[in-house]
């Protein structure tokens, strides 16, 4: 078995690859999500909500107390980082284009953690009791969708997200969707809606988001230094526009009943749009991160 043969072990994917990225060398396309800006290429036009998603970066998953701790089999991860701000979000996103319809799967190994403080311990929900760290409630939310337009300008987004505390900073370990399209520019120019800095730009109002499965409690492993890496795998099907199934871990969550909103307007120069993109957003005064050890798209066309 060859190193690509390897790598590949770990995951299962549909017969067509469309790409697998790992990131011992480059990001592979995944970029920082930037909101549209006018023709004289003005950036004080993009939407406030939208100007300050911090680019992804290669990681080797350093910390103050261990150094280097490394990924799940290679040297550097892709890394998103919010800025320690309540709301902030971190987003990377890579534009590809569909040559058919059908199921797509999209997966990962991933980590997740609030960053370690030193020196003094912020306010958390979560005592510390040996095993147990307040570093857990610290973590608010990561998000995997999709932004897709085909047929004419028909444009939706498939959206999970596991929020792991509330905007309270109480745990809630939920798997969550929107019952709305996500805002977009031209929704702003449209006089359709203002967001401020770190609004949660997937669906702003937290009365639009409902809950999915059962609680789903994640490996921490008691301190924000230590990770360990989960294993995602989600299917949509591109020729009805829905979700199919996620699973994460051993945990496998049927998502065929979970509505997925079109805009109702139809959308110009995005035929086959096929976009994904992972995102991480911060509840308190911490930085949370997102770690993706790899991913890799595939389809049954």
């Amino acid at each position: 078995m060859n190193v690509n043969e390897t790598a590949l072990s770990k995951y299962n994917p549909l017969p067509r690859v469309l790409c697998f990225d790992t990131f011992d060398t480059t990001t592979h396309g995944w970029t920082e999500l930037l909101g549209n800006y006018d023709g004289r290429g003005d950036l004080d036009t993009v939407d406030d909500h939208m100007r300050d998603f911090r680019p992804p970066q290669l990681s080797s998953c350093s910390f103050f107390d261990v150094g280097t701790h490394g990924t799940l089999s290679g040297n550097y991860a892709l890394k998103l980082a919010t800025r320690p701000y309540p709301g902030h979000t971190a987003t990377g996103i890579r534009r590809l284009t569909m040559a058919g319809r059908g199921r797509v799967r999209i997966e990962t190994h991933f980590a997740f953690k609030a960053e370690a403080t030193v020196g003094h311990e912020a306010p958390a929900s979560v005592a510390w009791d040996g095993n147990r760290h307040p570093s857990e409630a610290q973590f608010g939310a990561f998000t995997v969708a999709t932004d897709i337009c085909s047929d004419g300008g028909v444009r939706y987004h498939n959206v999970i997200r596991y929020q792991n505390t509330n905007l309270d900073g109480e745990m809630t370990n939920r798997w969550m969707y929107p019952v709305v399209p996500e805002p977009t520019p031209r929704d702003h120019q449209e006089g359709k809606f203002a967001l401020p800095y770190a609004a949660d730009f997937t669906a702003p109002d937290p009365d639009d988001w409902r809950t999915f499965g059962e609680p789903l409690e994640m490996c921490v492993n008691e301190v924000p230094t230590k990770i360990n890496w989960h294993y995602l795998r989600w299917d949509i099907d591109t020729s009805t526009r829905s979700n199919v199934e996620l699973q994460l871990n051993d945990r496998v969550m049927d998502m065929r009943d979970v509505p997925v909103p079109l805009y109702p307007d139809r959308y110009g120069t995005l035929d086959n749009l096929l976009n994904f993109y992972f995102s991480v957003r911060t509840h308190c005064g911490i930085r949370n991160f997102l770690f993706l050890d790899s991913i890799l798209i595939s389809v049954d066309w």
